[in-house]
């Protein structure tokens, strides 16, 4: 399995301390995840994504990366492989026009059911698919569930986004599960405004407020929302992790099944997937 790391905030950010400062940073996770690893972020809208098949932890360009990026929106992922071969084609993120992926989970039994899911893909889709991974198929399953709510390179909504992950979820689902085993479905993706991610088997971390925020007495942009729950509905940061990070931040372990996002305005949704749609196990 691997280990997630995403955030949106109405500001940009840096994310040297969650990649490679904090004591439980993404990068030293990457000791026990070491098959590669991805960072996605925006600029101007657009995703640049670096992804290499080594390990964080020892890599001077995920220390550097880290270092600099500063963005509303970043996706990173640390790599232990259980489907494909360790290569930079197989690593997360994945991207497709505007849109990025990163999976933490497993589908048993792929390979044998991958022409199946193939199939599940829209054909003009199908053909970007360069890797080995369930996950990257995963990706282009939940993308043609997408353009069913209007083309790709549009803006969806989180409620678009939403219904998309249901139906993709649903599908690998009927597919791949087979009352013994399940598919280990935990994954963020987002187009740099809208974000969304699910909890579907393994652990994932939620925060969308500080205990006290270090820049408070600095940011302009500082709100009762920044400093306890929110009470409209809006909030100015939302921060996702497979392992808590240590810090100012008020965590919350996301229950199986779980499905939290928001939109262009920072307008925070959260949801729960069907009984039939949880990982064995799940109530």
């Amino acid at each position: 399995m691997c280990r997630l790391f995403g955030f949106r905030s109405i500001i940009p950010s840096h994310v040297h301390r969650s990649l490679v400062a904090a004591d439980n940073a993404l990068g030293a996770q990457s000791e026990a995840h070491p098959d590669g690893w991805g960072v996605a972020y925006y600029v101007d809208g657009s995703p640049h994504v670096t992804r290499m098949p080594a390990t964080a932890l020892d890599d001077n360009l995920f220390r550097q990366l880290s270092g600099v990026v500063s963005s509303e929106t970043v996706l990173a992922h640390v790599r232990r492989a259980t489907q494909g071969a360790k290569t930079v084609l197989n690593c997360h993120p994945f991207q497709y026009g505007k849109w990025v992926f990163a999976h933490n989970g497993d589908i048993p039994g792929f390979a044998r059911q991958r022409q199946a899911l193939l199939d599940e893909v829209a054909p003009r889709l199908r053909r970007f698919i360069l890797g080995e991974t369930d996950s990257e198929v995963l990706f282009f399953i939940l993308l043609t569930r997408l353009q069913g709510f209007g083309p790709l390179a549009n803006r969806h909504s989180v409620d678009d986004v939403i219904q998309a992950l249901r139906a993709a979820v649903t599908q690998v689902r009927a597919i791949c599960d087979d009352g013994e085993q399940s598919a280990v479905l935990t994954f963020m993706v987002t187009d740099g405004t809208t974000f969304v991610a699910t909890q579907g088997g393994k652990e994932l971390y939620l925060s969308t407020y500080k205990t006290r925020c270090s820049d408070r007495d600095s940011c302009p942009h500082l709100g009762a929302e920044c400093e306890a729950v929110s009470s409209t509905g809006f909030i100015n940061h939302l921060v996702l992790s497979s392992e808590v990070i240590q810090g100012d931040n008020v965590w919350e372990e996301l229950l199986p099944g779980d499905v939290v996002g928001v939109d262009w305005r920072m307008r925070m949704v959260r949801s729960r997937l069907d009984r039939r749609d949880l990982p064995l196990g799940a109530g």
